[in-house]
């Protein structure tokens, strides 16, 4: 009996302690923003300096995740759409994306206008640097009746939280609105026919640190960087290489993540197949795939739980689906452009 109710009080402890850590910080510490797996699928949500750095008319960007299915009641989901456009040497965009998290309904909403620009630095247009600003609102909200807490926890029917019981929890508002500011920049080499097109790019955001709380205190939203770099190996005509690592930092919470992508060129059909592993470090090991044919690339991707949560998740971790569209120009564009990302 004692063994099934300590049994019964660890599953549910650990559904309650995935919700609260999603919204924890509004109270007294800071955690870290969500994250991708397909980090630099949806550009702007990478770099903002990103902005109509292509080859096109327009382009157009749906985003799809969600993840902790097996130890949460309420998986995680993100998404998101994206459109951008350049303008001669300047690209303007738009992007919205939604997260949710668990039970409790943690919802955060953001709606950010991109501007980037590009600088070249050589006559024959090979060495860029883009730079780019972005700035648009947050809204973060949450449903406290849909959380459990410790002292709602009672022995009854072996093990069981009970709602009508008060929480103790003083809060002043379940949701607010927050103003954000981010910039970010990006060296690439882009001449053609090539063996190596490097690529290197550093981004902040939340540059106002505005004041994010449920609890009506003082709480700084901090900082957080993106280092992010790689390089497109030409290895023939049929294959390229795309090594590539993003290092992000908030406060405390660090994470590296490595991935090494293959791109296989399908001659007769004019389509390119894209494979490869990716290692975000203490966290998941995860796996891509996708096809890229005339305008529209998709991409699919699993991450394997390789956290301490592992147990509890049985190595089950997030499911990822991104569909980009590129209206493509008729003529070459006159600026040499981003190797691929």
């Amino acid at each position: 009996m004692i063994n099934t109710f300590i049994i019964s009080f660890k599953k549910k402890l650990v559904k309650s302690l995935l919700v609260l850590m999603c919204f924890v910080s509004a109270q007294q510490i800071s955690a870290q923003d969500f994250h991708l797996s397909q980090y630099d699928a949806p550009p702007m949500f990478l770099n903002p300096a990103m902005t109509g750095m292509f080859d096109g008319h327009f382009r157009l960007h749906g985003h799809y995740r969600t993840q902790w299915a097996a130890v949460a009641s309420k998986p995680f989901t993100t998404a998101g759409l994206s459109f951008d456009m350049p303008i001669k040497k300047f690209g303007a965009g738009l992007q919205v994306f939604n997260y949710r998290a668990g039970a409790g309904q943690f919802n955060v909403f953001s709606a950010l206008l991109s501007v980037g620009y590009d600088v070249v630095f050589d006559k024959a247009q090979n060495h860029h640097l883009a730079l780019g600003v972005q700035g648009g609102i947050v809204q973060k909200s949450v449903n406290f009746d849909k959380l459990t807490f410790g002292n709602q926890y009672t022995t009854a029917g072996g093990g069981t939280f009970d709602t009508s019981i008060p929480n103790g929890e003083t809060y002043s508002n379940t949701n607010y609105l927050l103003h954000d500011i981010n910039a970010g920049a990006l060296y690439y080499y882009a001449k053609e026919n090539v063996r190596l097109n490097p690529f290197i790019g550093f981004s902040a955001f939340h540059l106002t640190q505005p004041n994010e709380t449920f609890y009506g205190n003082d709480n700084k939203l901090p900082i957080r960087y993106y280092i992010h770099g790689g390089t497109k190996v030409n290895v023939n005509a049929k294959i390229q290489l795309l090594p590539k690592f993003i290092y992000m930092k908030q406060v405390n919470a660090q994470e590296v993540t490595a991935t090494l992508l293959l791109h296989y060129f399908l001659q007769d059909s004019g389509t390119y197949l894209i494979f490869g592993p990716t290692y975000r470090n203490k966290d998941a090991a995860i796996i891509e795939a996708g096809i890229k044919k005339g305008s529209y690339t998709a991409r699919i991707s699993y991450d394997v739980n390789t956290s301490s949560l592992k147990n509890a998740s049985n190595y089950r971790g997030g499911f990822e689906i991104s569909l980009t569209y590129i209206a493509r120009k008729s003529k070459p564009n006159p600026y040499a452009n981003c190797p691929r990302l």
